[in-house]
């Protein structure tokens, strides 16, 4: 089950050393840890542009891993990869079911906003303007969402609130 990176930077290596003796250090039982592992690879076959391999991974952990904070992470990175790949409608299924798992993802919302407003865009190039209204509207949600979990972070993002003007709309 161990998957030989093929990049082998320090920082990959380094992780997996540390992954690894923390799953010895710490009780978890064979079927966490067998997550953990299909999680791990998952990873570091994602960060080598590897998405089917990545995928396998993670659907096998998906499979085993019964804690719902653990899953949320699982989600989001499936989540990733469809939105990499331009898939954004199953890209959106599975960043909601990561949100619904866990509410304080700042990552997902981000990335659902990101999502609506390249939908807007699109549709301002296609001459619908009132679904764009509509798309841009729907990504300031999210983004007021993804700062007030992480207010430091999405500067752009607040920037673009602000002068669009909808900083203000409901929250």
């Amino acid at each position: 089950m161990l998957r030989l990176q093929k990049n082998d930077n320090f920082i990959d290596k380094t992780f997996t050393v540390i992954a690894d003796i923390l799953l010895k250090v710490f009780p978890a039982s064979k079927q966490e840890k067998q997550a953990f592992f299909y999680y791990r690879d998952g990873l570091s076959a994602q960060s080598e542009g590897e998405y089917a391999e990545a995928l396998e991974n993670y659907y096998e952990a998906l499979q085993i891993e019964e804690d719902p904070y653990d899953r949320s992470f699982i989600l989001y990175n499936i989540g990733l990869i469809y939105s990499n790949n331009g898939e954004y409608v199953k890209a959106l299924e599975y960043y909601h079911q990561a949100l619904n798992l866990n509410s304080n993802l700042s990552q997902v919302f981000n990335n659902i906003a990101v999502i609506y407003h390249y939908q807007a865009t699109k549709a301002i190039d296609k001459q619908n303007i009132e679904l764009s209204k509509e798309l841009f509207d729907k990504a300031a949600e999210y983004w007021k969402q993804a700062i007030i979990l992480a207010p430091t972070n999405y500067i752009e993002a607040q920037n673009w609130l602000k002068t669009t003007g909808r900083e203000n709309l409901r929250q």
